[in-house]
């Protein structure tokens, strides 16, 4: 039996814009969808505020809060089988544990309570960095969050750490019927930048020549298993968090390896994921690689 997709939910209309998703998602998947609110979460999202002069005790609020998202995900898509649980911890140690045995966490750009401009919740960013399986930030704008592009954004780096992303890119561009494009980004060093004209055309030359290599390697192997589906190569001159960015404005959902590595504060995500979950015009999804 295939693990649920799990989406996180508080109340707030990040929230629900992710239950929205989810719940689509699910249904594209033939997957089950299980709704969570961790009851500590406000300790990282900001304080419940209060209704009809009273507020309610935070175990009825949470259980509230959770029929209430179940029951949204079950009138968006009827065929879904639809669960939901309150669970008795922190929002990151919550969702972390349910990421061992789900097919994907699916997640709001913002908690309740967030500071006005920030970019990136700090449990959505928490747990893009340490979770086992996928993590899908839902956000961007409303083109991108209905899935009118029809095009499945994959960025690619390191073909060896990348294998997992790419089969993930591959079954959502399956599951939607639509185009997959793979995205090679290759910074031009600056010493081939300033050659001679003639020498450095040589150089743009040898590194994308390397770039479509890389994308042949990643995409090769697993394209075969997904005949049906269309698969665009691109390489492009540039910083790839930048590059791939930019081509969010045409993507209905952006798929990139984890880079996963040790800082002063645990684990963080590389540059190009951090990047990305901050400021894509579209969903994110963040997979990672497992040794």
């Amino acid at each position: 039996m295939e693990h649920p997709l799990v989406v996180g939910t508080d109340g707030s209309d990040s929230a629900f814009r992710a239950l929205d998703w989810a719940a689509d998602e699910a249904a594209r998947h033939g997957l089950p969808l299980r709704v969570v609110y961790a009851s500590r979460w406000e300790r990282y999202e900001g304080a419940v505020p209060e209704e009809g002069g009273g507020r309610p005790s935070e175990q009825v609020l949470a259980e509230s809060v959770v029929a209430s998202a179940a029951e949204v995900a079950r009138r968006r898509q009827a065929d879904v089988k639809v669960s939901g649980e309150v669970l008795a911890s922190d929002a990151i140690t919550a969702l972390l544990n349910e990421g061992l045995h789900a097919t994907a966490l699916i997640l709001g750009s913002r908690g309740r309570g967030e500071i006005a401009g920030l970019l990136l919740g700090s449990v959505s960013l928490a747990v893009a960095a340490r979770a086992r399986c996928p993590v899908i930030v839902v956000r961007g704008d409303s083109a991108g969050l209905a899935g009118t592009h029809e095009r499945i954004l994959l960025g690619v780096a390191d073909p060896a750490k990348e294998t997992t992303a790419v089969r993930f890119a591959f079954r959502e561009a399956e599951a939607r019927h639509c185009m997959l494009e793979a995205v090679c980004a290759w910074p031009l060093p600056v010493r081939d930048a300033t050659e001679a004209p003639l020498l450095a055309a040589d150089a743009r030359r040898y590194h994308e020549k390397q770039a479509s290599a890389l994308l042949d390697e990643a995409l090769d192997e697993v394209s075969g298993a997904h005949p049906a589906v269309r698969v665009r190569r691109v390489t492009v001159e540039g910083p790839a968090h930048k590059v791939l960015v930019h081509r969010t404005a045409a993507a209905d959902l952006l798929v990139t390896g984890a880079q996963h590595r040790q800082g002063h504060f645990g684990l963080q995500l590389g540059r190009v994921a951090h990047t990305a979950l901050c400021h894509a015009t579209c969903p994110v999804a963040v997979v990672p690689h497992h040794d």
